[in-house]
């Protein structure tokens, strides 16, 4: 089989074909996938019904995994556990997308899973609250519901190219704080303790950066920001307001509509992305690997994508 890419939007999104992801694939095939991300910023894999085992192996190929939010949940100084046969979700790699308890029961509307359900549905970049953040997410499709539960993705380089000139000037130079927890206090959800609280600081990110690998600017901003620094609260926050319902208008959109068996991949350093509503009476399981923006020749160095 050839691999071929074909763009399902303009400029914006792709699908990659002719490609078994259960196989270990050539370094060729990685930086042609790696490329696509480039151009595209989301690819989209169909009929790829990766085990536990297989979209590890791939997400890996890509850089080392991010665990995202389960830290908080863990002991200080806790490493990753051996995987746990029999367990829903094996592997502390994968971060469990879904509405289902441990036993794959769907849970209640007042669980804790919930409210990752709704966070989720958010604009947000994937790990933009720690440093380094993330730099692709891979979300594998393993039961999705009847209607809804669409995953939509916004370009926010398209979004800056459509700034006007006078809003490129007013933005160029600030830097925006994230917060692993702000999306999750918004929601109601602030029952954290204070080791947890503590075990993501906030960060500060520019809001204008440049993309290492396509050389375009784009727009960092998102459900996990929470203020401007330098500015105050109130006034940086309807800036970010602002800025994000330009970001995500319509025409910076790509909505895929899942069918079991799908893998999605996107660069958190390109995009946002949100869930969308669905009946939480049905089940839905999708499985997240992310891996974190660090390449192998920085030595564990976070790869701070370039400002303006």
């Amino acid at each position: 089989m050839t691999m071929t890419v074909e763009p399902v939007a303009a400029g914006f999104a792709a699908q990659i074909c002719g490609i078994d992801l259960r196989t270990t694939l050539a370094e060729a095939a990685i930086q042609q996938i790696a490329a696509a991300l480039d151009r595209h910023a989301v690819v989209v894999f169909r009929d790829q019904p990766l085990s536990q085992e297989e979209q590890i192996a791939f997400c890996r190929r890509f850089g080392p995994l991010d665990l995202g939010l389960k830290r908080i949940y863990q002991p200080a100084g806790a490493t990753e556990r051996a995987p746990r046969p029999g367990a829903r979700i094996r592997h502390d790699a994968l971060i469990d997308i879904s509405n289902l308890d441990a036993a794959g029961s769907v849970v209640a509307l007042d669980s804790k899973k919930i409210v990752a359900n709704m966070a989720n549905q958010l604009w947000h970049s994937d790990s933009s609250f720690q440093n380094p953040p993330a730099r692709y997410s891979m979300l594998s499709a393993v039961c999705v519901p009847a209607t809804g539960g669409d995953t939509q993705f916004a370009d926010m380089r398209a979004a800056y190219d459509a700034l006007d000139a006078a809003t490129q000037a007013e933005i160029k130079g600030l830097e925006a704080e994230h917060f692993a927890l702000h999306s999750r206090v918004l929601l109601g959800d602030d029952d954290y303790t204070p080791e947890q609280i503590a075990a993501y600081p906030p960060v500060s990110w520019p809001i204008i950066r440049t993309h290492p690998g396509s050389g375009r600017k784009l727009l960092f901003i998102g459900a996990h920001t929470t203020r401007i620094l330098g500015m105050p609260i109130a006034v940086g926050r309807m800036l970010l307001q602002d800025l994000l319902e330009h970001a995500v208008d319509a025409r910076f959109v790509y909505t895929h509509e899942w069918r079991a068996g799908d893998l999605v991949v996107w660069d958190n350093r390109a995009t946002l992305h949100r869930g969308r509503r669905y009946d939480l009476s049905q089940r839905r399981e999708l499985r997240r690997t992310t891996t974190l923006d660090i390449d192998k020749a920085d030595g564990g160095v976070g790869v701070q994508t370039r400002t303006t």
